[in-house]
């Protein structure tokens, strides 16, 4: 049976081990204790949401991945992961309004269109009285982020792999028959020259009270005078974010970030105000510089899995997918 080390415990990671050991492979994942990207994110399955004029590869990807959610990645994990099955896109003034005009018009020539409405309360009740331009894409998901890592950990664990400590050098791992470094924005440690960076972002969780209005039923994405914020639900209640910029590796969450996603989402959904700020956090995103990640061979030996900026829950599984393949071309079982 070969061997497999994987160098890093977040969806990505987690999701190559455990397609790796269905496969037949004796699986070693090297993880931190401290909880890393994976652990801050909305969990969104959003494809069409995300997506922009230039970046048709990463629809092509995300969606080809969406799919693969649909067909058989959430076999062996609780259903209760799920907590969305719809997302509705809207724009709070004329700019937002435009903005998702051109990203409906290039999703439609792609050959993906999405269904455009002008009565967007008529689908989100909850969305402030003049929000009216939207769109609704109705294969997307999301997920509990926090709840889906667990599921995978526990699901792996269950196909008898093992856990070590993060490596510092590939040499660490040299005992492995191959290695996948799937370690986020520290990949360039371990192979030096990824074009991997952190980029932050701030990521609120508002908690839902006796009182308050129900909690949306899909997810949320909006336009708000130029910034984009969404808003996810979630058993207990709602996940927003995301603040998205350059400042190395600081993960500590800025007065102003968190100003701005609190404006923007009680301006989207006007109730989130009675809600109870639970939690403010940042993570790091780990970028490329096109946002598609670097998914294959480096060596003879090793892989990479990492690079997946803002996408990671959604690739999830096209990325152990995508490794699976290779693997199974490098080493056989």
């Amino acid at each position: 049976m070969p061997t497999l080390a994987v160098v890093g415990g977040g969806v990505i990671g987690l999701s190559v081990a455990r397609r790796a050991a269905l496969d037949g492979w004796r699986v070693r994942v090297h993880r931190a204790d401290v909880p890393g990207a994976s652990w801050v994110a909305g969990g969104m399955l959003a494809p069409h949401s995300e997506g922009w004029p230039g970046e048709e590869r990463l629809l092509r990807i995300g969606l080809a991945s969406l799919q693969m959610w649909h067909d058989d990645f959430l076999d062996g994990l609780p259903p209760e992961v799920v907590t969305a099955r719809e997302s509705v896109v809207v724009a709070v003034d004329r700019a937002d309004a435009a903005d998702l005009a051109t990203t409906s018009e290039w999703l439609a020539a792609q050959g993906h269109p999405v269904t455009v409405t002008r009565a967007a309360r008529d689908v989100e009740p909850l969305l402030a009285q003049g929000i009216r331009h939207g769109f609704v894409a109705e294969t997307e998901l999301a997920v509990d982020n926090r709840a889906l890592v667990t599921a995978l950990a526990a699901r792996c664990q269950d196909l008898g792999v093992s856990w070590a400590p993060p490596v510092r050098t590939l040499d660490e791992a040299r005992d492995a028959d191959a290695v996948v470094i799937a370690n986020g924005i520290d990949a360039p440690t371990l192979w030096p020259g990824l074009p991997i960076r952190p980029v932050k972002g701030e990521v609120l969780r508002l908690r839902w009270r006796r009182g308050c209005l129900p909690l949306p039923q899909r997810v949320i994405r909006a336009r708000v005078h130029g910034r984009q914020v969404y808003l996810v639900p979630r058993e207990d209640g709602v996940v927003v974010g995301a603040t998205q910029y350059e400042h190395g590796r600081d993960t500590a969450p800025a007065v102003a970030g968190v100003r701005e996603l609190l404006d923007d989402a009680c301006e989207v959904v006007p109730a989130l105000g009675e809600y109870e700020l639970a939690e403010c956090a940042a993570g790091l995103r780990p970028m490329t510089p096109d946002n598609v990640p670097l998914v294959g061979r480096l060596d003879e030996r090793t892989l990479v899995a990492a690079g997946h900026g803002r996408s990671g829950f959604l690739l999830a599984p096209w990325t152990a997918a995508t490794i699976a393949a290779e693997l199974e071309v490098g080493v056989g079982v």
